[in-house]
């Protein structure tokens, strides 16, 4: 009888620290959620668990750089920004399972924005220069056009040439790999502003003789801004490429944002989203 009521104290007493233990482990997990940002979402695309803490993906952008991103009068009177990077930027956040939100700003805040965690991404015609590359990190390039010169229809014949930009006034967007191209020229005077629908102004006003701009955006404003042409001059740059910029050291932001890219281009969005963007540009 003794030994009975051993055997049953012993069992009792198991019975009590596995629920304590159980206890224990609800009270955690409880705790864990509870510590958890209340906004926060994760995602489910290709196993990712990388949180997005306030539920949506906020993209910085200039939008004056068409066919990349611009406005245009929506339905209802109001400006809607669109172009192929927003709908790029669309694609990224459906992967992530979050809301887009996108954000308007001069190109020359773009860095800080993202630096100062006040953007998630920079998608917004960005090259990956080495300078940016000390600041923060690169997705894979996703697009890539040529550098041009845009000048009076009148003055075309006087620009055949990169050596004839010497000396001259150039328009550049500020904070562009542009302004820097032009910074290399001997004896030109820089004008630099936060538009390109600015730069294009002072072309036509005479106050600069040439602005230097990205292929399709020099496309788009030749085609709906008359007396402008691109010149034969060619401008080279160090990276022809464009690239998404994402805060530094957020590698598993990087690579769920290649693995959207790498998605994209295997379905020939890209390309269907450039010419979708580009028809919409020469339209509005």
């Amino acid at each position: 009888m003794k030994k009975w009521s051993l055997i049953t104290l012993s069992l009792i007493l198991s019975v009590v620290m596995l629920s304590a233990c159980g206890q224990k482990a609800a009270k955690n997990t409880d705790s864990d959620k509870a510590n958890q940002p209340k906004n926060s979402t994760t995602s489910q695309a290709s196993g990712s668990d990388l949180t997005i803490e306030s539920g949506k993906l906020i993209i910085g952008l200039s939008a004056d750089f068409p066919p990349y991103e611009f406005q245009v009068k929506s339905s209802n009177g109001t400006n809607e920004i669109v172009g192929f990077d927003v709908e790029i930027a669309k694609e990224i956040a459906k992967d992530l399972g979050v809301e887009l939100e996108i954000k308007d700003m001069p190109f020359s805040s773009v860095l800080n924005e993202l630096k100062g965690e006040r953007i998630d991404l920079i998608l917004s015609g960005l090259s990956p220069t080495k300078e940016r590359k000390k600041e923060i990190d690169f997705s894979n390039i996703y697009y890539k056009a040529e550098q041009t010169v845009v000048t009076l229809a009148e003055n075309k014949d006087n620009f055949k040439t990169m050596d004839q930009l010497k000396g001259k006034k150039i328009g550049v967007q500020m904070g562009s790999i542009q302004e820097g191209i032009a910074k290399e020229i001997e004896g030109a005077t820089l004008t630099s502003l936060a538009k390109n629908s600015d730069i294009v102004m002072q072309l036509k006003s005479g106050r600069v003789d040439v602005a230097i701009m990205e292929g399709p955006v020099a496309k788009s404003f030749v085609n709906n801004v008359e007396g402008l042409v691109i010149t034969d001059a060619k401008p080279e740059a160090e990276e022809e490429g464009y690239v998404v910029g994402i805060k530094k050291g957020h590698t598993e932001m990087v690579n769920q944002v290649n693995k959207t890219l790498d998605r994209l281009k295997a379905e020939n969005k890209i390309e269907q989203f450039v010419l979708e963007a580009t028809e919409l540009a020469e339209k509005k």
